[in-house]
C-alpha cells in the first residue's frame, strides 16, 4: 500500500481518487478551499465536477495542502496547468527528495512553453523523480469504474513502475513508457484537435470531415512532439491517438464542447463565461502558436484553430482556407525516429 495524495479536487483528480482507493492505496485529496473540504467530507460526493460517483471513506479530504502531502510516496497533481508552479512552490518546504511526483495535468505554461513535468522539475529540482500520467481517460467514466487504459511515462524505469503499481486495478489497466516528451506532448496537444472537432460538428460538418481532422491533426501532434524530442511510436499509443479518438469524439469533453458552441456561432468570451471548468486547449493553442514558430514546424490545423481563438476567423472561413491549401504528399510527411529506451 502506497501513501499517495492528490492535489486538485476537480473531476479528473476526484477520479483518480476514487480509483486509488477503491484498489487500496491509502489517499488524500486536497481541495483549495475549507468550504469545498467541508462540502465533500458532508456529502462523499463531488456534486459541482462529478456527480454520481460516491467518495470512499478511506479518503481523506484537506484544504491544507502541507497536511495532505506529508509523508507521501507519490503525489500527483491534478491541477489546471497554469497552477502547477504555485502547487510545487507550496509543497516544496514539506515533501521528501525521494517522493514522486506524477502530473495528470495536460498543457504547456504560457510564460515559459514549458512542459509540466519541465515545471515541477524546475521548482523541485531535476533529481526528484517525476512521471506522467496520461491517456484517453474522462474522469466520468473513470469515476463509475468504467474499464480504463492509461499510461504513465518517467525517464526512469523504477518510478514509472512503482506508478503503474499503485494506480493498476480491476478498472484501470496501467502501461508504462520512457518517452515522457511524447506522451506529455501527446496528451497537451489532443486538446487543439479537440477544439477543431467540436468546431466541425457545430458547424453542422460529418463524419469524413472529422476523420480527416482527427488524422491529420495526429500528423501535426507528433510533427511537433518529435521536434521538441519525443518518439514517433508514441503518439500511436494510448496517449496520442487513443485519448485523441477519446477526446474529439465524446461530449465528456470540455474541448469539444467548447467548439461545439463556437461552431454554432458563440464567441470564446462567451462561453468561457458560461463554463465553470478550464478549457485547456484553449490556453494550449496559444502556446503551440509560439512551439511552431520556435521548432519551425508546420501545423495548418492548429494555426487556423489558433486564429479562430485569438483573431475572431469566421470558423467556415478556416475550413476553407484549410482545404484550399496546397498540393502535398502524405507519406512525406511521415516522421520517423527511433524507439525510446530506459
Amino acid at each position: 500500500m502506497k501513501k499517495v495524495s492528490v492535489l486538485g479536487a476537480g473531476g479528473w483528480g476526484t477520479a483518480i481518487a476514487i480509483s486509488l482507493a477503491k484498489d487500496g492505496q491509502q489517499v488524500k485529496l486536497w481541495t483549495r478551499t475549507d468550504k469545498s473540504a467541508q462540502n465533500l467530507n458532508k456529502t462523499r460526493e463531488n456534486i459541482k465536477y462529478l456527480p454520481g460517483a460516491v467518495i470512499p471513506a478511506n479518503v481523506t479530504i484537506s484544504s491544507s495542502i502541507e497536511k495532505s502531502v506529508l509523508n507521501s510516496d507519490i503525489i500527483v497533481i491534478v491541477t489546471p496547468s497554469s497552477a502547477v508552479r504555485r502547487v510545487c512552490e507550496k509543497i516544496k518546504p514539506v515533501i521528501s527528495k525521494d517522493t514522486i511526483i506524477v502530473t495528470a495535468s495536460k498543457g504547456f505554461e504560457q510564460n515559459t512553453l514549458l512542459r509540466m513535468s519541465e515545471v515541477i522539475q524546475d521548482v523541485l529540482g531535476k533529481q526528484q523523480p517525476v512521471a506522467v500520467l496520461s491517456g484517453p481517460n474522462h474522469a466520468e467514466e473513470v469515476g463509475r469504474e468504467i474499464p480504463t487504459a492509461t499510461v504513465v511515462a518517467s525517464s526512469k524505469r523504477k518510478t514509472a513502475e512503482i506508478v503503474q503499481d499503485a494506480f493498476m486495478g480491476p478498472k484501470l489497466r496501467v502501461y508504462t513508457n520512457p518517452d515522457i516528451v511524447g506522451v506529455e506532448t501527446g496528451g497537451a496537444l489532443k486538446n487543439i484537435i479537440a477544439l477543431g472537432a467540436g468546431i466541425s460538428d457545430g458547424l453542422g460538418f460529418g463524419d469524413n470531415t472529422k476523420s480527416a481532422l482527427l488524422t491529420r491533426g495526429l500528423t501535426e501532434i507528433a510533427r511537433l512532439g518529435v521536434a521538441m524530442g519525443g518518439e514517433t511510436v508514441t503518439f500511436a499509443g494510448l496517449s496520442g491517438i487513443g485519448d485523441l479518438v477519446a477526446t474529439c469524439t465524446s461530449t465528456h469533453s470540455r474541448n469539444w464542447r467548447a467548439g461545439n458552441l463556437l461552431g454554432q456561432g458563440k464567441t470564446l468570451d462567451e462561453i468561457l463565461a458560461d463554463t465553470n471548468m478550464v478549457v485547456e486547449g484553449v490556453k494550449t493553442a496559444r502556446s503551440v502558436n509560439h512551439l511552431a514558430e520556435k521548432y519551425n514546424v508546420e501545423m495548418p490545423i492548429s494555426k487556423q484553430i489558433y486564429k479562430v481563438l485569438f483573431e475572431d476567423k469566421d470558423p467556415k472561413e478556416a475550413v476553407t482556407d484549410l482545404m484550399l491549401r496546397g498540393k502535398t504528399n502524405e507519406m512525406e510527411e511521415v516522421v520517423i525516429t527511433q524507439n525510446a529506451k530506459w
